[in-house]
């Protein structure tokens, strides 16, 4: 048994705290609100975020940092992109010795153009972090609490921690591997939110499977694209990571970066969106960092530029789509060819 602090209770940091309970480890979820703390104690539900959900008896939440971070040496951290700098920030008072820390957030933080575990390593002292290990994969916490079989990737440079976060992890409907390819698992991870909102704003336009095929498919080559130019393995992007979430991503209604594509495609405005969401949509922040490394590593990234068109300079979704199709011709292996 290990004494784990899941910091972040929302859908996926809940799911993995069942996980965690689940498999007997000793877990602790903090929570920013001390209702939904309440909540999950006396109710054993966190109906915001995973309704119908009831939760293990042994899953403790605690709206306390001190408390959380003075759990044990293992946190995973699973608040939003946006609020990782400050969370690290405030628990780094209270830790006393090395941490394994566990991030499972999909982003990247935009002008510092940073991966999460590079925020992380910047915000926290290398003395309190034993390793930074990285969860990603195709995994809706909606059917994770269902007990849907489901698959991640444990990603660390040194191997022995990721195969300490898989044993950690692994359990009948949860199957954990390993990679050591930091960068493309985080790279893969963040990315696919944003063809995602592309591909729900095809849908919410009207447009079928072909075009949804074609996004799916130019996207990966975009996500590889940009990744291997920031040192990614080019392979890491047809594993989980990168094939396996961009499809789940783009294609379920589980997911909120879909939903937000969708409500853009017909006629929302993303101010409109994101009131309605009431949740973090990730692809809209991790849209405007990749737009930005596009340029800094001069990476041609035609959809990633068209969606910053719709977001962030009000350009009619249809039009995007018009001015996509109508670039100049190219051969499609030409990524193929230069990674190789």
């Amino acid at each position: 048994m290990e004494k784990v602090v899941v910091l972040g209770a929302g859908s996926w940091g809940t799911a993995l705290s069942i996980v965690l309970a689940e498999n007997g480890h000793d877990c602790l979820l903090w929570s920013h609100r001390e209702d939904q703390a309440n909540e999950i104690n006396q109710q054993h539900t966190n109906e915001k975020y995973l309704p119908g959900t009831v939760l293990p008896d042994s899953l403790i939440a605690t709206s306390s940092l001190e408390e959380a971070a003075r759990h044990g040496k293992i946190v995973v951290m699973a608040v939003p992109t946006k609020g990782i700098r400050e969370v690290c920030r405030n628990i780094k008072e209270w830790i006393q010795e090395p941490i394994l820390f566990v991030h499972v957030s999909k982003g990247i933080e935009p002008d510092s153009l940073k991966r999460i575990s590079e925020v992380m390593r910047e915000e926290l002292p290398a003395h309190l972090i034993e390793e930074i290990v990285v969860l990603s994969g195709p995994s809706h916490a909606e059917e994770v609490v269902l007990k849907h079989p489901t698959t991640v990737t444990a990603a660390c440079e040194n191997i022995q921690y990721a195969e300490k976060v898989q044993d950690l992890f692994m359990h009948g409907y949860f199957r954990v591997y390993t990679n050591s390819d930091v960068i493309g698992v985080e790279m893969g991870g963040a990315l696919k939110n944003i063809i995602a909102l592309a591909a729900g704003i095809t849908d919410g336009l009207g447009y079928g499977d072909n075009a949804k095929a074609a996004l799916i498919t130019r996207g990966l080559a975009e996500i590889a694209r940009l990744g291997t130019k920031m040192g990614a393995n080019p392979l890491t992007f047809s594993g989980l990571t990168g094939i396996g979430d961009l499809i789940v991503t783009c294609t379920s209604v589980h997911s909120r970066n879909w939903r937000a594509g969708s409500m853009l495609g017909k006629g929302m405005n993303l101010d409109e969106v994101l009131e309605q969401m009431g949740m973090v949509v990730e692809g809209v922040r991790t849209t405007k960092a990749a737009y930005q490394l596009s340029k800094f590593h001069d990476v041609p990234m035609p959809i990633t530029s068209a969606l910053y068109a719709v977001l962030f300079e009000q350009v009619d979704p249809k039009s995007a789509v018009d001015q996509l199709m109508d670039r100049v011709k190219k051969h499609e292996m030409e990524d193929l060819f230069e990674y190789l």
